[in-house]
């Protein structure tokens, strides 16, 4: 298995429509100048975007977070250019990208320096070979401090870890339970 690097996460958004939209290159300033946390491709993987969608966690209604029974209680919708997680507390959103994982790849999102340096944590979360849809983002705020998660900019890197075999059975082939998610999805079973 190696890690890929930047020719070939190119190759494979332009030929397979592996991560749309794709910007290759990293972005660092909006169309007005200003500073932003990046996106984009780097030398050995794509910094993604967090669309303007967000489910915040709240005790308001006294809800109890349960997988295998989640209650849509325990969050309110947020739709705005950023949002901000309460302290010591959690919230959902998704890429701006849809991915599409080819069959002998599986894909790693790390959380991105700027935010962690700021008690801002991104679960690891790994795509399957063959795994499509945008990805829902899991934000911890570990901090005692309402913390800022900004819509449009870098929140999170995707390594590609490539097989010198194909799986012999795919996300895809399993009927994966979040196979094509569209927008912030809360847990299955």
């Amino acid at each position: 298995m190696s890690i890929k690097s930047d020719k070939w996460i190119r190759r494979m958004a332009q030929e397979q429509g592996m991560i749309e939209p794709f910007v290759d290159g990293q972005v660092k300033k909006n169309e007005a100048g200003v500073g932003m946390v990046s996106y984009g491709l780097s030398s050995y993987g794509y910094d993604v975007r967090c669309a303007d969608e967000f489910k915040i966690f709240t005790n308001i209604n006294s809800a109890v977070v349960d997988p295998k029974n989640f209650d849509d209680n325990s969050f309110v919708d947020v739709q705005s250019d950023v949002c901000i997680i309460p302290p010591n507390s959690f919230a959902l959103a998704r890429t701006v990208e849809y991915l599409r994982i080819p069959r002998s790849v599986l894909t790693v999102c790390l959380g991105k320096s700027t935010y962690a340096r700021c008690g801002i944590i991104v679960n690891v979360t790994p795509l399957e070979p063959e795994w499509e849809g945008h990805v829902t983002l899991e934000f911890s705020n570990t901090t005692p401090l309402p913390a800022k998660i900004y819509a449009g900019e870098g929140v999170a890197q995707f390594l590609f870890f490539e097989s010198d075999e194909e799986c012999e059975r795919s996300y895809k082939d399993k009927s994966g339970k979040y196979q094509g998610q569209t927008g912030v999805t809360v847990p299955r079973l």
